[in-house]
C-alpha cells in the first residue's frame, strides 16, 4: 500500500498584526484566499489529505468558509 502525502496547514493566528483572519480573506483575482492556491496546488501534487490546524473559537466558520470548498476534491480534517 502506497501512502500519499497530507498538507498539514497551521491557520490558528488570530491575524493581530494583520487586523482580522487572513486565512479567509479573499486576495486573489477571483475571491480566492491564499489557503485556495495552497490546496489547489498539493492536489495538483498528489495530496490526498489537507489537515488544517485552527482554533476552536473560529472553526466553524473556518469549515464553512474554507473546508467546505475542498471536500468534494480532498479529504480534509481539522486538529
Amino acid at each position: 500500500m502506497v501512502n500519499s502525502p497530507a498538507l498539514v496547514v497551521l491557520a490558528a493566528g488570530m491575524g493581530s498584526r494583520y487586523g482580522g483572519l487572513k486565512q479567509m480573506d479573499p486576495m486573489g483575482p477571483n475571491g480566492e484566499t491564499v489557503l485556495d492556491y495552497s490546496v489547489f496546488d498539493a492536489i495538483r501534487a498528489g495530496f490526498s489529505k489537507v489537515i488544517f490546524v485552527i482554533r476552536e473559537d473560529f472553526a466553524e466558520a473556518f469549515q464553512n468558509t474554507v473546508g467546505a470548498k475542498f471536500a468534494d476534491q480532498i479529504e480534509v480534517a481539522y486538529a
